[in-house]
């Protein structure tokens, strides 16, 4: 090419790139494809969930219970498989640690916390009475250490610990957890301690702690430890055993949170897995002891007899790629902000589809968990479930200078 040749081009060039990088939004991403404000990660608060199950119309508790309240729950797609009076407010005993302990592995998710840490127990802390790990003022145990004695033996004083550790004081964690409550959408519940001990206008619901226990089981950390039945604390000098007898009395049961208490009776949110269906129960308000673990069993057996699961889609699973204008990257691969699927009487799992949404491409710059598009769930033809579609990655704007050489690139191999 010559000289001048290549000076035309050059100039004509950057005058096609001036306008390009100034060029108003009109050819930008729809409106749908932009974040809100301050969004960072995946929406942990799941899909909406249907009121009942796909198939089955909405009826009375078919089941015996001594529950005051009780709700059985597909974890996947929040599907009310059975409901008794889900959302009256009761006391829910140490149950609350379910919230605790969902704060905790969030704190450590967000690299706030490392399970390694120290934490260093304060005479507030030690002074919690009820179920206890007998920690002594000033006695330090890793953070992990302190979760899985929450998690399996309810320690109130492990508890309170954790909780000055996150926030600065029980107060300030207190408030937390009615933040988290609020963001999620629980309309009825309200903490005033972390531990479940009997306080005044500390409640929840067996829904919204149904949508607790969902939110906990996102989170390999709390599966882990909740999943621990015993377990030698202080070098073995005192043993832990878990109080959700269900880890051994019922196959496929892996996780969950026990509570008693005068006021709240015998309480119990659990979660079992079987043939690729994992569902949640809570109950509220048992008379007996044991009676807790009989009435989840009763609803676990009722769920998996009668409910089969069309998984779709993981959390997290790669669904595709979309083309990135304007960005450091020309490709970003596109996941699910949370599992895919449906739960439906057996024998209607061919009535269940799935359909993805997304653009063809997106203006950068993208953030990490920004929604791109959605997951529709289709059962006969309509629409039940919709989950988000997320950004896996960031991707910045690219440079003025990574731009243009783009475009000299493109008017070159055209040469």
């Amino acid at each position: 090419m010559k000289p001048r040749i290549k000076s035309t081009v050059f100039i004509l060039l950057c005058l096609l790139l001036a306008f390009t990088v100034c060029l108003p939004s009109a050819l930008a991403a729809p409106e749908t494809q932009k974040p809100p404000a301050g969004q960072q990660a995946p929406d942990l608060n799941g899909p909406k969930p249907a009121p009942e199950a796909a198939g089955e119309e909405k009826k009375s508790f078919p089941l015996e219970t001594t529950a005051e309240t009780a709700v059985l729950m597909d974890y996947s797609s929040g599907q009310i498989l059975l409901d008794k009076d889900m959302h009256s407010s009761r006391p829910m005993a140490s149950v609350t640690k379910l919230m605790t302990m969902l704060l905790i592995c969030e704190a450590e998710a967000q690299g706030k916390i490392k399970t390694t840490d120290k934490i260093v127990t304060s005479e507030h802390a030690a002074s919690m009475g009820g179920s206890q790990i007998f920690l002594e003022p000033g006695e330090e145990l890793p953070m992990k250490e302190m979760l899985i004695s929450i998690a399996t033996g309810s320690a109130n004083d492990a508890s309170v610990a954790m909780s000055e550790a996150i926030a600065g004081s029980e107060e300030a964690f207190v408030e937390l957890m009615n933040q988290k409550a609020q963001e999620l959408g629980l309309k009825n519940t309200h903490f005033s301690n972390p531990t479940g001990l009997p306080v005044e206008n500390h409640y929840t619901s067996a829904y919204d702690m149904a949508q607790v226990l969902r939110q906990c089981l996102r989170y390999p950390l709390f599966r882990e430890v909740s999943s621990i039945y015993e377990h030698d604390l202080r070098g073995g000098d005192f043993k832990l055993w878990n109080t959700n007898k269900l880890l051994k009395w019922y196959p496929g049961a892996d996780a969950g949170k026990t509570g008693w208490t005068n006021e709240a009776k015998y309480c119990l949110a659990a979660s079992a897995k079987k043939d690729g269906l994992r569902l949640v129960s809570v109950v509220l308000g048992c008379p007996m002891p044991r009676t807790h673990f009989q009435e989840t069993i009763k609803l676990f057996n009722y769920g998996f007899a009668k409910y089969k699961a069309v998984n779709l889609a993981e959390a997290g699973q790669v669904i595709g790629e979309i083309a990135v204008d304007k960005g450091e990257v020309e490709k970003l691969k596109i996941a699910t902000a949370d599992p895919v699927g449906l739960v439906v009487l057996k024998g209607q799992e061919k009535t269940v589809q799935g359909k993805v949404q997304l653009p063809d491409k997106i203006e950068a710059p993208v953030k990490k968990g920004q929604v791109i598009g959605q997951y529709l769930v289709m059962k006969d033809g309509q629409e039940v479930l919709k989950v988000n579609l997320v950004a896996q990655k960031e991707v910045q704007k690219a440079s003025a200078f990574r731009l243009f050489n783009k475009v000299l690139d493109r008017v070159y191999g055209m040469d």
